[in-house]
């Protein structure tokens, strides 16, 4: 069956190329061998104010810049989101895109058990794949992996997307090509099986 796939590029440096971008692109190539149709979204290329206030986020209008994007997610079936770890988090930009993009009255509203209650994207499934430069291990046994969990439970899941999976890809700035080469092979698998 062919999905709708949206790949979120969640590093800020529009001016590089890293392991991540070599990452979405196994993914997408393989997505799209796979004859499942795969849509970009390059968030550092984006130009969007970050939100300051509670009426700015409920009640200002979505930066025109967005309006591509929001559209790439309402049509997906599946969300694939890369992105760095930085100081424990996603970094600062992504998570400013997702606070403008995922606003009551499109990504939920108000329901009968309260103002944010009715989850508007339900059917959309989502894969993070996360890349840091300590063990995947250690982040997610030690640390917890808190700030994934904060993604899948507090935005993609509050909003309905489910369920969520994750790659947690650990020690990226070892020169190790044979193990880019093996992660690179693993999300290859993932975008053929559209996961």
């Amino acid at each position: 069956m062919t999905k709708h796939i949206a790949i979120i590029q969640g590093h800020p440096d529009p001016n590089s190329f890293h392991f991540g971008h070599a990452l979405a692109q196994a993914y997408a190539q393989a997505a799209r061998d796979a004859k499942h149709e795969v849509k970009m979204i390059d968030v550092a290329r984006l130009h969007f104010p970050l939100l300051n206030s509670k009426e700015a986020w409920e009640l200002g209008d979505l930066p025109p810049a967005l309006n591509n994007a929001r559209a790439t997610i309402q049509w997906a079936d599946h969300l694939v989101v890369v992105f760095p770890l930085w100081l424990g988090d996603m970094p600062a930009y992504l998570k400013g895109f997702f606070e403008q993009v995922l606003r009551p009255g499109f990504a939920f509203a108000a329901g009968e058990r309260g103002p944010f209650s009715k989850k508007l994207l339900t059917g959309k499934s989502a894969r993070l794949i996360v890349t840091m430069g300590m063990p995947a291990a250690v982040y997610r046994f030690y640390f917890r992996a808190h700030s994934v969990k904060n993604l899948e439970r507090n935005i993609l899941g509050f909003c309905g997307i489910a369920p969520i999976d994750e790659t947690l890809i650990g020690m990226v700035d070892a020169p190790d090509n044979a193990v880019r080469e093996q992660w690179l092979a693993k999300v290859r698998v993932l975008g053929a099986q559209a996961q």
